[in-house]
């Protein structure tokens, strides 16, 4: 069982060699110099669409998990939780007007010859059973994501997502407030003062440096609605 696993994790890890070029990472060791508003984040393409009067963003993040070392690490038995925050920034500003965030558990089950994935994001919660590449879909991939209701956009005015990744994020205290946020009513996303996982680009971006096995950040297109 053990050795079709690994066959399977070295044809990813072939697949994956090149990474993706562009994001900002947050390492231990010599992380780059991180941009210190919104708008300087590394750029990555997402498909938006409207929903009636709901926004919804496809986009991906699978290199995350492009280190060979950490895909390693998810196919070692031991649990890898990644988790992704989409901020929704007003082009020009530096504090979100929104946040959509997805959590995905991963387990390798040694016994079974399977992934064990549990995946919550808003509007979905799902268990599966699945091989590395569905792994890879599934948690480093979000699709059709509910973002934020248009009457919290100002209409005319350019808006795109700032996006932070981990892996086996430090503050577990983070993830459950993420687990709650979730919780909310689809749609309702809008970011407040008060709420939890709030707060200024520095704090939600620059300040995410050696606290996760893997951090990356990037920005995508601006959308007007």
């Amino acid at each position: 069982m053990w050795r079709r696993a690994s066959l399977a994790l070295a044809v990813v890890l072939a697949a994956m060699a090149p990474g993706s070029a562009g994001a900002q990472q947050a390492t231990p060791q010599g992380a780059p110099q991180q941009p210190t508003h919104p708008a300087a984040l590394a750029p990555r393409q997402a498909n938006y669409a409207w929903d009636g009067n709901l926004l919804r963003a496809s986009f991906s993040y699978r290199d995350v998990l492009g280190d060979p070392e950490l895909l390693k690490k998810v196919s070692s038995g031991l649990p890898t939780t990644i988790v992704m925050r989409a901020y929704v920034y007003r082009e020009g500003e530096d504090t979100p007007v929104a946040l959509a965030p997805r959590v995905c558990r991963v387990q390798y089950d040694l016994w079974d010859d399977v992934y064990r994935i549990h995946v919550i994001e808003p509007e979905r919660e799902r268990d599966q059973a699945a091989v590395i590449g569905t792994v890879l879909r599934l948690c480093t991939e979000a699709r059709d994501l509910p973002v934020v209701r248009r009457d919290l956009l100002v209409a005319g005015r350019p808006y795109f997502l700032g996006v932070v990744v981990e892996v086996n994020p430090v503050s577990q205290e983070m993830v459950e407030q993420m687990r709650r946020w979730i919780a909310r009513p689809t749609g309702s996303t809008g970011i407040g003062p008060g709420d939890a996982l709030f707060g200024g680009f520095v704090q939600l971006f620059v300040r995410q440096i050696a606290t996760s096995d893997k951090t990356i950040t990037f920005r995508t297109q601006s959308i007007v609605p």
